[in-house]
């Protein structure tokens, strides 16, 4: 059983594990700048919002996994400033900009909610609920228990979807994809317009990420790959674009982060779960080769995100943040990512 042992590295409390079948952290291991406060039973996927009046005021959302769990908003600091409680089971979490309610546009966290088979949505930054109790999902079918999910807002028309993953399910369609609008009286209904992606069997797909830009949705087949496809549904293309990450994971393959250099360039980061360590890849193509292993001090990581934008002298050229066991986020400078693939 994992025991953690808070210590102290370099001025900043870290979370290290220490038993046998636990991968230690590595001497050469990146420090986070922030470790957040603690959530009240298990962190799992954070999603980051930038505040459009003043970036410094930009949030991490971040969910706590258990039958009583919560939504969490934390501050640069890491400090937890808002909180949802009384969540079952919330799994991961993503946010997408603007979605038009009652004729204004609303920021909007949406979550995987795994006990009750709904997702829930939630107005950001105040977090206050915009789903009537959540929307189910995975109707009619035997294995249903959402866990992943990730945003895609069009660029042609900003329509928002959101795409959902599972505990377990078909060996095809395995993401259901589901268009996020005003249900006519402010709050957001949803309605299913896809069914797509493979699924080896082997474990679970549950980080799924999107890269709104250049329209293509990644999701990683614990222990077998990352599977890459396009993210607009109603180019009725399902074709499996890329199947990469195949090497080199101790274990399994989580959280996925997208960094991007310019509009066509730019990085795709996986968490290598079981070696405390995110392999790098290409953004651009379809080969996707590795470029770098980053060893990290967060622990057997689940889920993560990352922006380009510039938040301050702790973190200039943006912020990666994860997920680590110890009921944490670690928030690192990409500078200190960025100097590890060159």
């Amino acid at each position: 059983m994992l025991k953690n042992i808070s210590i102290l590295l370099s001025g900043i409390v870290l979370i290290s594990a220490c038993d046998s079948g636990k991968a230690p952290i590595k001497e050469n291991a990146l420090k986070p700048a922030v470790i957040t406060e603690q959530v009240g039973h298990d962190t799992d996927d954070p999603a980051i919002w930038i505040n459009p009046a003043d970036s410094m005021k930009s949030l991490i959302i971040g969910t706590d996994k258990d039958t009583d769990g919560g939504l969490y908003a934390f501050d640069l600091e890491g400090k937890i400033v808002k909180k949802v409680p009384g969540l079952k089971r919330p799994n991961n979490v993503d946010i997408a900009y603007g979605l038009l309610l009652n004729g204004a546009p609303v920021d909007i966290a949406v979550l995987t909610e795994r006990e009750t088979n709904r997702i829930r949505i939630f107005s950001l930054p105040d977090l206050l609920p915009l789903d009537n109790g959540g929307i189910e999902v995975f109707t009619g079918e035997t294995e249903r228990d959402p866990m992943g999910i990730a945003l895609y807002k069009r660029p042609s028309d900003s329509a928002i979807f959101a795409i959902v993953g599972r505990k377990s399910g078909p060996v095809e369609n395995y993401l259901w994809q589901y268009r996020l609008e005003d249900d006519g009286k402010g709050a957001v209904k949803a309605a299913l317009v896809r069914k797509f992606g493979q699924y080896s069997g082997k474990k679970e797909i549950e980080a799924i990420a999107v890269d709104n830009q250049l329209g293509y949705v990644y999701c990683s087949d614990e222990t077998v790959g990352i599977r890459k496809y396009k993210a607009d549904p109603d180019q009725q293309d399902n074709t499996e674009l890329a199947h990469f990450g195949k090497e080199g994971f101790v274990s399994d393959h989580e959280g996925i982060s997208i960094y991007p250099l310019t509009d066509s360039t730019g990085y795709i980061l996986v968490s290598n779960q079981q070696n405390n360590t995110f392999m790098v890849y290409p953004r651009e193509g379809n080969e996707h080769p590795l470029l770098a292993e980053v060893p990290v001090s967060t622990i057997e990581s689940d889920g993560s995100e990352v922006t380009a934008v510039p938040l301050g002298s702790k973190f200039p050229q943006g912020l990666f943040v994860a997920m680590s066991n110890g009921k944490v986020f670690h928030y690192y400078s990409w500078k200190d990512i960025a100097d590890q693939i060159r």
